[in-house]
């Protein structure tokens, strides 16, 4: 380390104390100092890169425009005579950037834990440092791109398998409106004590699951949509949830039961997963069911009832197991021997069995089972 670098992390050094008792700076803004000096006299700095969706987290932002109040010309004083002298706006420019990078690379690790590691990345551009300009030096941009890299990328890219994603617990229905959510975590774990959640014991479970819905602790029971909102997305999708039902093993009442509960009727409604539409379709689930496009309503509900109806026979018409496989994948229902215990998906199925009992009597003759056809009592 040359005497420069070694008078800047002194000082540093010395703001340590500063830091550590400002009740504005965590532990790790310290290193980011540290950091920073190493940076001035072109040392390699420890610590990955932080992607730009981090960077902008309400917890992160406040720390890196906080450090840039607090530090705005220390590390170009201590290195004053090592470095040509450039325009003060260069250097104000130059600083600005190399504080923000190495604060963001410091501060990734804390982080970490909000990151979902499981995404594949993809390494389209890799950082170069570049000195200020001379003197005098007009604006300009500069794009550069290799266009045999960046084929070779892409490629690779397009070649990588496809993961379909998954719905997480207390997941968001995003709107042009705003965000819709979904209920609080585990909010019907008593429906469990009294419903059995294991696959082999169908036995009677359908009736008293229904019995269930109302008879929780101290008087609770499943919250079940208003009549005239199922009777809205009924006179608006009814047709073509008749069309897709017919020839199936699925009652029209359970799928307007699942398109209230998924979107709330809305065709424009789309998850952070990526599930689209009334019934809330995934990548995945629209391609197996040939879905070109999931914000077309009738195309959405044909794919919806097609997976409902394959799920029908592949758990033998356990209206239970069919409804918890639509939220969670049939192959979460077989690990798991029943309803897998993910908060959001305990939660699901009473809902979609109180939706069903109200959109029941919007059919001229009521299904007894959800694999009952009927037919609705339309307005207009």
């Amino acid at each position: 380390m040359n005497a420069v670098s070694s008078r800047i992390v002194a000082r540093f050094g010395q703001l340590a104390g500063v830091f550590t008792k400002n009740e504005l700076f965590p532990g790790s803004a310290i290193n980011a100092l540290i950091c920073l000096g190493l940076f001035r006299c072109d040392k390699e700095c420890p610590g990955g890169f932080l992607g730009a969706g981090v960077a902008n987290r309400p917890r992160l932002r406040p720390i890196l425009f906080r450090l840039l109040d607090f530090f705005p010309i220390l590390a170009d004083n201590e290195a004053k005579g090592s470095r040509p002298a450039t325009s003060r706006t260069a250097q104000m420019r130059s600083r600005w950037a190399a504080t923000l990078l190495v604060c963001a690379a410091v501060l990734a690790a804390p982080l970490a834990a909000e990151v979902r590691h499981d995404t594949p990345t993809v390494n389209f551009f890799k950082p170069k440092r570049v000195l200020p300009p001379a003197p005098g030096t007009k604006r300009f941009l500069t794009i550069q791109i290799n266009p045999e890299e960046q084929a070779r990328e892409l490629a690779a890219a397009a070649s990588r398998p496809f993961a379909p994603v998954t719905r997480m617990p207390g997941a968001e229905i995003i709107t042009p409106g705003g965000v819709m959510p979904q209920g609080a975590p585990s909010s019907y774990g008593w429906y469990w004590t009294t419903v059995s959640p294991t696959l082999g014991d169908r036995a009677g479970r359908f009736q008293k699951a229904l019995e269930a819905l109302s008879s929780g602790p101290g008087g609770q029971s499943v919250r079940a949509p208003r009549l005239a909102h199922l009777q809205d997305i009924a006179d608006r999708h009814g047709r073509d949830i008749l069309a897709a039902t017919i020839g199936t093993e699925v009652s029209p009442a359970l799928v307007l039961a699942v398109i209230s509960t998924e979107s709330g009727g809305r065709p424009d409604a789309v998850s952070r997963s990526g599930a689209v539409g009334l019934m809330q379709l995934i990548p995945a689930t629209a391609t197996r069911f040939d879905v070109d496009d999931s914000t077309d309503p009738g195309k959405n509900i044909r794919g919806g009832v097609a997976y409902l109806d394959w799920l029908m026979k592949e758990f033998d018409r356990d209206p239970l197991m069919v409804i918890a496989a639509y939220n969670a994948g049939e192959n979460a229902v077989k690990r798991a021997g029943g309803v897998p215990p993910y908060a959001e998906t305990r939660d699901y199925v009473p809902k979609v069995l109180a939706a069903w009992q109200v959109a029941r009597g919007l059919c001229l003759s009521p299904p007894e089972l959800v694999t009952d056809g009927c037919v609705f009592a339309l307005k207009g």
